[in-house]
């Protein structure tokens, strides 16, 4: 179902005539979906505690359930109760929602701010909005951390991606995302794939064996995460020697927290990451939500999350007012994945063709992890 001009005015909402809905006709409460730890921090001190300031009596409860975001929002779907407002989610997720109409189809120029040129909202975002359904707000990237405090004696640091997959030089136990996205990618890629043709070999039932055969390698030695701040965590108890996880957790555990954990940044995973929301809102719940979106994606909010953890924001006119770390005062642009000195060798994540797989790979991936 689109958002047109005609369920806005069921919602009390024209936004595109810059008239909010008034806060009788706006549920006082929301309950929005996130990842926890360190990025959920930024979420929390970029926009929604200055949304609350200025809108008093009106509360926001965190559920930390983003990673499983497809499965519980079928269920609720099927049960006829939708329970969450807003959700976090990466791109190819959001795009799975809104193939199966779980997530409502978004307006962007009628429901969310211009530039502060005036740039409509659509043109400022770009091409970082890939389906119909997505609100981007940052870039991200999944890549790894290690202790070097941990390297064998005369060991040069590791510096490539494959270096994960060399138990020999680098001995330890490694941590990976509980999900085949972006480790079947690093498999392909340290078995000889060119990265131009990993997604082509992917998608054949012997490419999807050969990236299994390459993970069994170090299957012994893996510790597998599901939330980003348990590699972080697993680093700086020396649980493990290196493992994959959030740039941003990364940048905080070194930089906020003084961990001995040094990045690699070799084949960086880059993704997007924004907001969508459930279809089937009742109208002041839905009201609620347009006016905090329509708060919380401008160019400055979305410039002031990158004060608090290094993820590149979405909108174009947000990358020049990012500057310095709220508290630590540092510089953060060059903490961000998208920093050429970070970038020199990024693995383009393949959002549709991720979002068409995931089930199958899924359902392969965790038959692999029970053998």
């Amino acid at each position: 179902m689109k958002l047109t001009k005609t369920l806005l005015a069921t919602t009390a909402l024209t936004v595109a005539a810059g008239v909010s809905a008034t806060a009788q006709e706006m549920a006082n409460s929301m309950t929005v979906v996130s990842w926890g730890g360190a990025y959920q921090n930024s979420q929390l001190k970029a926009y929604v505690e200055p949304y609350l300031a200025a809108n008093p009596g009106v509360s926001v409860t965190w559920d930390e359930s983003s990673a499983e975001a497809v499965a519980k929002m079928r269920a609720m779907n099927e049960a006829g109760n939708v329970t969450w407002d807003l959700v976090d989610a990466v791109a190819s997720d959001a795009m799975r929602l809104c193939d199966e109409g779980l997530a409502m189809e978004i307006d962007h120029d009628e429901v969310l701010a211009a530039a502060p040129d005036g740039t409509p909202a659509s043109e400022d975002f770009g091409q970082l909005i890939v389906s119909d359904c997505f609100i981007p707000q940052i870039v991200y990237s999944t890549t790894f951390g290690y202790r070097p405090d941990m390297l064998p004696a005369g060991t040069e640091p590791p510096d490539s991606v494959c270096d994960v997959f060399d138990l020999e030089t680098y001995p330890g136990k490694r941590a990976l995302q509980k999900r085949p996205i972006d480790n079947m990618e690093w498999a392909l890629y340290c078995d000889g794939v060119d990265k131009d043709d990993i997604y082509d070999v992917l998608s054949t039932d012997e490419g999807v064996s050969r990236a299994l055969a390459k993970l069994s390698t170090i299957k012994d030695q893996v510790v597998w995460w599901s939330a980003g701040a348990e590699t972080p965590q697993l680093l700086a108890d020396g649980e493990v020697f290196m493992g994959s996880t959030f740039n941003g957790r990364l940048f905080s555990a070194i930089a906020e927290q003084n961990q001995p954990i040094e990045m690699m940044w070799d084949m960086q995973s880059f993704d997007l990451d924004g907001w969508v929301v459930p279809t089937g809102l009742p109208a002041d719940r839905l009201a609620r939500v347009m006016d905090f979106l329509m708060f919380a994606t401008d160019t400055q909010r979305l410039a002031d999350q990158a004060a608090y953890i290094s993820y590149g924001p979405a909108r174009a006119s947000s990358a020049p007012l990012v500057g310095k770390h709220a508290e630590l005062g540092i510089e953060m642009a060059p903490h961000m994945p998208t920093d050429p000195a970070n970038a020199t060798n990024p693995h383009i994540y393949d959002y549709e063709w991720w979002a068409d797989n995931r089930d199958d790979l899924d359902a392969k991936f965790q038959a692999w992890l029970a053998q």
